[in-house]
């Protein structure tokens, strides 16, 4: 067979669930105690938490929906070898093969929002390690007001206030940094989303499109009883039409506009590098730091993502390839 790629999807059937057992493997995403941790979240970062979260339910859906695909797929094929139909059964095995890898771009598009929803974790641990200066600002603000209240002429009220004002510019910085960081991750994560969106579109329009062209070589002409059907003589046509979907898969490229970034000058403390000293940064009172969120441990100096919105183009390359590529 041409670049060894199975022709058939029947040879797998011992090994592919039935549409009511599901997969014999696991699903990627159990409850843990992690999911507990939403109880615990800082205000500031509640919303996002609930988003990405949200996020892994519809991961797990796209990664069942891949396995009940194929099992469907294998279903169908020993339907149509168990009708005795030469036609049927040559037609429902390559249909079989072209719907397995429509499930397997569902599997590779869950593994794509996998990476978005990694980036998104950037900016919800940021507004995590904010949450703090903010609140340590409010609480000196409230004391002072409480003092000027009960004890208007309290020597305290000149040391609060001055705290309040190292608060402020430490709550200024974090701010920046807030800001800073968000914008940059929002823009490469759903730069990531929709390229992996229109991956498995584009993938899996050129895959039903040769899915029409095998049911073009269906002969539906009404027989009379007692009449034989005519052999089936589309074999070859029919493995062509599985060739030139593998080719076709193979050949995809993304073809998409640019999301340039001008975040490119961001320093390791998430603000603009100052110029002629590479990343190293300061805050209000003139003294170098590293950023909060880096201090609090939850960001670190050199991102664990793979994809870079700073070079101009950002589509990233699938992280790995589907049957059809591997075959190749």
């Amino acid at each position: 067979m041409p670049r060894n790629r199975s022709l058939s999807v029947r040879s797998k059937k011992d090994n592919v669930s039935t549409a009511t057992g599901g997969s014999s493997s696991a699903p990627k995403h159990r409850f843990t105690m992690a999911s507990l941790r939403g109880v615990a979240q800082p205000e500031l970062s509640k919303k996002l938490f609930k988003i990405i979260k949200s996020e892994n339910h519809v991961i797990g859906a796209y990664e069942s929906a891949s396995r009940e695909r194929i099992s469907i797929a294998s279903q169908l094929s020993d339907w149509g070898e168990a009708t005795s139909d030469e036609s049927i059964s040559d037609i429902s095995d390559k249909l079989g093969v072209l719907l397995s890898e429509i499930g397997e771009q569902e599997d590779v598009f869950a593994q794509n929002l996998e990476d978005y929803r990694g980036v998104l974790k950037q900016i919800r641990n940021t507004e995590s390690s904010v949450q703090p200066s903010r609140d340590h600002k409010a609480k000196i603000g409230d004391e002072i007001a409480k003092l000027k209240y009960k004890e208007p002429t309290s020597t305290k009220i000149v040391q609060l206030e001055q705290e309040l004002v190292r608060a402020e510019a430490q709550n200024l910085v974090a701010e920046a940094q807030l800001t800073n960081i968000t914008r940059q991750k929002l823009k490469e994560a759903y730069d990531l989303h929709f390229a992996a969106t229109i991956e498995r579109a584009e993938k899996q329009i050129m895959l039903a499109r040769h899915g029409r062209r095998l049911l073009n070589l269906l002969d539906d002409t009404p027989v009379v009883p007692g009449d034989t059907r005519p052999a089936f003589e589309h074999a070859s046509q029919a493995r062509q039409i599985l060739n030139d979907a593998e080719e076709d898969l193979r050949e995809w490229t993304p073809n998409l506009e640019p999301i340039p970034s001008l975040a490119t000058n961001m320093g390791v403390n998430l603000m603009p590098a100052q110029t002629g000293t590479g990343t190293a940064g300061t805050n209000v009172s003139g003294q170098e730091e590293l950023p909060a969120a880096i201090e609090a441990g939850s960001i670190t100096s050199e991102p664990s993502y793979t994809h870079d919105i700073s070079g101009g183009s950002t589509i990233a390359q699938p992280k790995h390839t589907s049957s059809y590529q591997q075959a190749a």
